[in-house]
């Protein structure tokens, strides 16, 4: 009885044991025949395309029905979801592969490949071939051109060296610092009366205010430590740049402004020195952490802006082609100096502002940024490609400069700026891209630049789009995380302060306003 009972016990394991030996057998033995099958294809008188051939005819021989597909795959047992899922991806991966090598074959890929490796040259031209290569215009439409050229003589045709509206109006404040034995434009915060009013009478109206009102501020919340043996440094260099902005500017730009430019003059005796020289000297100057934007002059830039573009050695820079920088330009390359004086570059439009890029630094010429196109009565503006050497493209000069143009227009009331370029001019498509602007449109048959077709790409930056996140992302990337973070936390706290400073002068002069009404008049 104890034996039968054990049999029993044991019976359904035996059973399940044999069954597992079985059908393992009978795979390890149809692997086998199919190796077999296979290998017996294997002959030394037919070519690896046969023998790939006959053994995917061996190995598709056993495949009769959608099931033994499956089986082979190891998808037989699962659930029909997952099964038909993975088979569903199999077939998308399958038609994915299959439609592009038919697009590489198709769309002449590999042709353009062969034709390379035969002749050894680039089938596809840089962008300065291409615009070298491009067919002039028909000989009529240049003559019809010349013809209404002449016969439209348009106001905004005329053109001037001196400085625009424009340049006026963006440009800090021209002022003269007085005499710098009473103190120059310190003299505005000083104690002594006699000091202020002397000081008074170099200024414009409205900048004394200014001034002192940013003295008293940065006197309240200096950003940094105190100079040594020179306690008001970082309150002055506040106080000029706040002021210096003018009053047609938001307050948000001049608080950050007035920050950055006390930073970057506050940083060593020799950089106070240096940028309270430069005040003195050209009180007007755009200032950056790199760079500084000039008013474009002939007298002053002609000279480097040939020998930085002309493709001579200059400086440390090696030479290169001209057409590098002239190519997708409307004039240049030049012959001498004298030709760059006489061209667009310097002779504007009256609805146009140049300006020069100056290294801080080294105080050397670094390229040109035109505007062009301003419409004030629709708040839009043109921001023209920059003119740089090749070794300043898309460097953080050239994006500086954009970015001190770009804040100041925004901050003098401008909508929208327009950045349009050359449909092959790689490098200003991607210069759009790190300056944060948006891909509008293509526009064909856009302008006529030297004799030859452009067609443009044209880009745009909404001054919502510029505060909301451009503004923040091109400060972080031009001076860190960390004077990002805190040029917002100043805004916000600053701007809080003269929120509740405004209504305690609004409240104070309605006070007033009420006593002198109340006031009993005398009999």
């Amino acid at each position: 009885q104890h034996s039968n009972l054990s049999l029993q016990l044991s019976f359904p394991f035996s059973f399940s044991f044999s069954s597992s030996l079985h059908n393992y057998s009978t795979t390890q033995l149809h692997n086998y025949t199919t190796y077999t099958a296979i290998m017996s294809t294997r002959s030394d008188d037919t070519s690896d395309f046969e023998k790939l051939k006959n053994a995917f005819e061996t190995l598709t021989g056993h495949v009769s029905s959608l099931d033994d597909l499956m089986a082979a795959f190891g998808l037989k047992h699962m659930p029909a979801a997952q099964r038909y899922g993975i088979m569903f991806g199999f077939v998308v991966f399958t038609g994915t592969i299959a439609a592009v090598v038919s697009l590489l074959f198709m769309g002449g890929s590999f042709q353009r490949i062969a034709a390379q490796a035969e002749s050894g040259d680039v089938s596809v031209p840089d962008p300065i071939r291409a615009r070298n290569e491009r067919s002039l215009l028909y000989e009529r439409l240049l003559v019809a051109r010349d013809r209404m050229v002449k016969e439209t003589n348009y106001e905004m045709q005329k053109t001037t060296t001196d400085k625009t509206t424009l340049m006026m109006m963006l440009l800090n404040l021209p002022i003269q610092t007085g005499n710098d034995e009473n103190g120059g434009v310190a003299a505005l915060a000083d104690t002594a009366a006699a000091k202020r009013k002397e000081a008074e009478h170099h200024v414009p109206p409205g900048y004394q205010n200014d001034y002192v009102e940013a003295y008293r501020k940065c006197q309240d919340r200096p950003n940094g430590a105190t100079m040594s043996g020179r306690p008001e440094a970082r309150f002055e260099a506040y106080a000029r740049s706040w002021a210096g902005c003018g009053q047609h500017v938001s307050r948000d730009y001049k608080r950050s402004y007035a920050r950055l430019y006390e930073h970057v003059c506050c940083r060593t005796h020799a950089t106070d020195d240096k940028y309270r020289t430069l005040y003195a000297d050209r009180p007007d100057d755009i200032v950056g952490r790199h760079v500084r934007l000039e008013a474009l002059e002939v007298d002053r830039h002609a000279d480097e802006l040939f020998a930085a573009t002309s493709g001579q050695v200059y400086n440390n820079n090696k030479s290169f082609d001209p057409k590098e920088v002239w190519g997708f330009q409307a004039c240049g390359p030049f012959a001498n100096a004298k030709e760059a004086a006489q061209s667009p570059i310097f002779h504007r439009k009256l609805n146009e502002a140049g300006f020069a890029i100056m290294d801080n630094l080294t105080d050397r010429f670094v390229g040109a940024i035109i505007l062009s196109n301003d419409d004030p009565q629709n708040l839009t503006i043109s921001l023209d490609t920059p003119i740089s050497k090749p070794s300043a493209e898309g460097s953080a000069d050239v994006i500086e400069a954009g970015f001190l143009l770009m804040d100041k227009l925004f901050a003098c009331g401008y909508r929208r700026i327009q950045f349009a370029v050359d449909s092959q001019d790689a490098v200003n498509k991607k210069l759009a891209a790190r300056l944060g602007f948006t891909k509008e449109a293509e526009i064909p048959k856009h302008m006529v630049v030297k004799d030859a077709n452009r067609d443009s790409t044209i880009y745009g930056m909404l001054n919502s789009d510029w505060t909301k996140g451009c503004r923040p992302f091109l400060y972080k990337k031009l001076h860190g995380a960390g004077l990002q973070k805190f040029d917002a936390a100043n805004e916000h706290a600053e701007a809080e302060l003269d929120e509740r400073t405004f209504k305690l002068a609004a409240k104070k002069a309605e006070e007033a306003a009420a006593a002198a009404k109340n006031k009993p008049k005398k009999v």
